[in-house]
């Protein structure tokens, strides 16, 4: 079993920064892809960013530029660095880690006010 847990949203204006981190946890930690999804009130939840164990990383367009995901095998943490956040990013943001099962985290909320 693999826990996650997720930190680092809040509130923030138009064109500041928020950096969300995720740990994840458990006896059977491995090669793995992590990465971040959102969930925005009455709409689908949609991919933001991943990021392979090996550093590859994949991007929504809608976050290109914007968003930088990175991780730390060593502490099992991934991070999604946020830069010039809009209105349209306030969501919760949930944790995904994927080895031979998919895991989610509980999810932590990005409000973003213009």
């Amino acid at each position: 079993q693999v826990q996650l847990a997720e930190s680092g949203g809040g509130l923030v204006q138009a064109g500041e920064s928020l950096r969300l981190s995720c740990a994840a946890s458990g006896s059977k930690i491995s090669l793995n892809i992590m990465g971040w999804y959102r969930q925005a009130p009455g709409k689908q939840r949609e991919l933001v960013a991943v990021i392979s164990f090996g550093g590859e990383t994949n991007y929504a367009d809608s976050v290109k530029g914007r968003f930088t995901v990175s991780r730390d095998n060593a502490k099992n943490t991934i991070y999604l660095q946020m830069n010039s956040l809009k209105p349209e990013d306030t969501a919760v943001y949930y944790c995904w880690y994927r080895d031979s099962k998919v895991y989610w985290g509980l999810g932590t909320q990005v409000t973003v006010s213009s």
